[in-house]
This record gives structure tokens, C-alpha cells and sequence, in this order.
């Protein structure tokens, strides 16, 4: 990506896509110092660009706890749609943790996060996970780690992620790595606006037909009523999902980021989507 839009979006980025990011929660929950709780729903669940519910709205809620001494836990889940690559899945539970302080008016983040998804199995020889590059497969639970350090200054705030193990247990793709620029602005009585890009670098699955790397932007208005916050936002990417109809997906000759609507072995008819495409996402959330 050209380095000088890079720099552009980022002074118009958001703190992260829809997904579980540690954030230091408000105490008091059950009148435990430290602890809160989330809960909200979204018209769309994209994670990290790509829709993760085919398009279709989403249940999400969460715990946290942070210690005074900066150290914090959480855990964070959502409904999801086994074609976006988690089979016989419909459900993702995420736990996380990590370290925040502050340096000056630095802050600083490192961590962990643990993505699993219960009763995942692509034990199927039809829908198996394949590496497209190298033709490794792996059959068992859909499930990922990732090693994180973020930085924030103000309104401005990037994180690193790299993954431990397989990328969501596709052979060959330890080393992944997810760069995410965000930033939110108050613009005062309730309202903001915010903004964010990213950048997945996957490792050991590229090929020479095949390319899963890709871009993914973000920006979007809030509104706080009396604690509750509504949101709505653009959100476009340069995922590849070419050729995407369910006859090349079946013979598996569509982008990569062509999606089904279900990967169940005695289902002969499915749709499919561009999981990347330019989409409007509207959300609601709360933090007690």
C-alpha cells in the first residue's frame, strides 16, 4: 500500500475493527473494582475487514477485569457463520490478556489473545482447511493466537499483531501478521467520529493464483444516549474474492475471499459472497 495514503487514512482511523481488543474496563460491576461488562449488536460482524455473519447482524457481549497495577483479562464473544472458514461452528469465544501503562502521554499495550471457536471441525474430507500454496491439510478445531504491542497517543493508536501458531489453522501461516492504525475524535455532546485502516501480511499461503493479503478501512459516526452508543460506518477492503459464484467456489477455482453461506457436507445449494465487499455497518453498544 502506498505508504503516503497509509499515513493519510491513519490520521482518520478507528481503535480497531469489531472485535475483542483488550480496553482498560470502568469499575464497579457487582461493586468489584476493575470489572465491567459489554454487550451490543451489529448489522454486520466484520473482523478485520471481512464479514464473519454473511452479511447477516450479530449478538455480541463481553467481561473485563483490569487490575490497578495495569494488568487485565477479558473475554469477548459473538455469533458467526460457519462459511466464513470455521466449520460446523457458529459461535466464536475469544480470551485475552495483557499489560497497559503509560510512558509520559504514551500509552503502552502488550498482550495476548486466544480465538476459538466451539465445535469447529473440518474433519470433512470435503471441507477440510487446505493451504492453497503448498496443499497441506488440516483437520480439526478452527482456533488462533496472536502476540500483540500497541502504542496511543491522544487520538491516534496503532497495534501489531502476530500470530503464534497456524493463522486460524491454516497450514504454513505461523507468522501472520495484522497491522491496525485507529483513531476517534469527540466532536462533544455525545457525538465522535472515527476512523481506521489495516494491513494483513500473511505467511506460507500465497501462491502464484492465490494472493489472501489485502487492506481494510473504516471510518463511521457515534452517538452516546445516556450511556448507550449507536454507531454507523463505511467499511471497504481490497480482499480478492474474483469469480465469486457458487459454481467457481464448489470447483474452488474463486478468490479467496469468496465466501458461503454454509459449509454443512449434505448441503448441495449455498450462496456466496464477496466477504470483503464496500458495506455499511450499523452497531450498537454498552459498557456497565
Amino acid at each position: 500500500m502506498n505508504k503516503i495514503i497509509l499515513a493519510t487514512l491513519a490520521a482518520l482511523s478507528l481503535v480497531s475493527t469489531v472485535q475483542a481488543q483488550a480496553q482498560t474496563p470502568a469499575p464497579g460491576l457487582f461493586g468489584v473494582s476493575g470489572l465491567s461488562a459489554n454487550a451490543g449488536a451489529v448489522s454486520d460482524y466484520r473482523f478485520r475487514g471481512i464479514s464473519q455473519t454473511f452479511g447477516k447482524p450479530a449478538a455480541q457481549f463481553g467481561v473485563d477485569y483490569a487490575h490497578s497495577s495495569g494488568l487485565y483479562v477479558g473475554n469477548w464473544n459473538s455469533n458467526i457463520n460457519e462459511g466464513a472458514g470455521y466449520p460446523s461452528s457458529h459461535w466464536e469465544t475469544d480470551f485475552y490478556g495483557g499489560y497497559k501503562t503509560t510512558l509520559g502521554n504514551i500509552g503502552l499495550d502488550v498482550g495476548a489473545i486466544y480465538y476459538g471457536y466451539p465445535s469447529s471441525s473440518s474433519s470433512s474430507t470435503r471441507y477440510q482447511i487446505t493451504n492453497p500454496k503448498t496443499g497441506e491439510r488440516y483437520s480439526g478445531t478452527v482456533k488462533n493466537t496472536e502476540v500483540y504491542i500497541g502504542a496511543s497517543w491522544q487520538w491516534l493508536s496503532a497495534k501489531y499483531f502476530y500470530s503464534t501458531d497456524a493463522y486460524f489453522s491454516m497450514p504454513g501461516s505461523r507468522g501472520t501478521t495484522y497491522l491496525d492504525i485507529s483513531a476517534t475524535f469527540d466532536l462533544g455532546d455525545g457525538w465522535g467520529i472515527n476512523g481506521h485502516v489495516g494491513q494483513l501480511t500473511t505467511k506460507g499461503i500465497n501462491s502464484a493464483t492465490i494472493n489472501t493479503n489485502y487492506n481494510d478501512f473504516k471510518f463511521g459516526v457515534t452517538k452516546d444516549i445516556n450511556g448507550w452508543v449507536f454507531g454507523a460506518a463505511a467499511v471497504w477492503t481490497t480482499a480478492k474474492a474474483d469469480n465469486c459464484t457458487s459454481a467457481n467456489y464448489a470447483a474452488g477455482t474463486s478468490g479467496p475471499y469468496c465466501y458461503s453461506n454454509t459449509l454443512a457436507p449434505n448441503q448441495t445449494r449455498y450462496e456466496v459472497i464477496d466477504s470483503g465487499k464496500s458495506s455499511y455497518v450499523l452497531s450498537v453498544n454498552r459498557t456497565f
